[in-house]
């Protein structure tokens, strides 16, 4: 067999054993962490969709919903709906979404998907140096909970549950 057909066939193995542990692993409670030992998130500028620069340090003072995601990622697919709703019902009350795509492909896959699903978030491309600096995304969809103060009070690797996600987006936007 040649390398341009190992490829595809390597993905497809790391994609089914990744959905297979995401399956077993079951789902964890996300847990908040108190507001003393949580750590401040790393700053980025990221171009979005619209080519607009996107900085954290412009979302100071809101929550923000940080999602790491891939187009071909299927738990990605499940959550992003719910991320829509939450940014169009708490936006209001501070809460930002910004969804951060791993897509290899870049802007070609990602520019379709977003529009195909009305996502009404800013939308931008990761960079390996911003995946570094919030310790590596090594599985998809990856997804940290910043607080009002710019610090990280929760990341959950793997998808949580829109219950779950709710609640503590509910909890940190009563926060001071």
């Amino acid at each position: 067999m040649n390398k341009s057909k190992l490829v595809p066939v390597a993905v497809f193995t790391v994609f089914l054993v990744a959905l297979v542990l995401i399956r077993n692993s079951g789902p964890a409670e996300v847990t908040v962490q108190p507001i003393g030992k949580r750590r401040t998130a790393a700053s980025f500028t990221l171009e979005d969709a619209h080519g607009e620069d996107v900085k954290l340090s412009g979302y100071q003072g809101k929550v923000v919903l940080l999602n790491f995601w891939a187009t071909w990622c299927e738990p990605c697919n499940l959550e992003i709906p719910w991320f829509i709703d939450f940014e169009r019902k708490y936006q209001v009350q501070g809460l930002a979404v910004l969804g951060v795509s791993m897509d290899e492909s870049g802007w070609k896959a990602v520019r379709p998907y977003a529009q195909a699903r009305k996502m009404n978030y800013p939308v931008m491309l990761a960079s390996r140096q911003m995946a570094e600096q919030y310790g590596g995304v090594d599985a998809l969809p990856t997804t940290f909970l910043i607080d009002r103060s710019g610090n990280i009070a929760a990341k959950y690797i793997g998808v949580a549950n829109r219950s779950t996600y709710e609640a503590k987006i509910q909890q940190l936007l009563g926060e001071p």
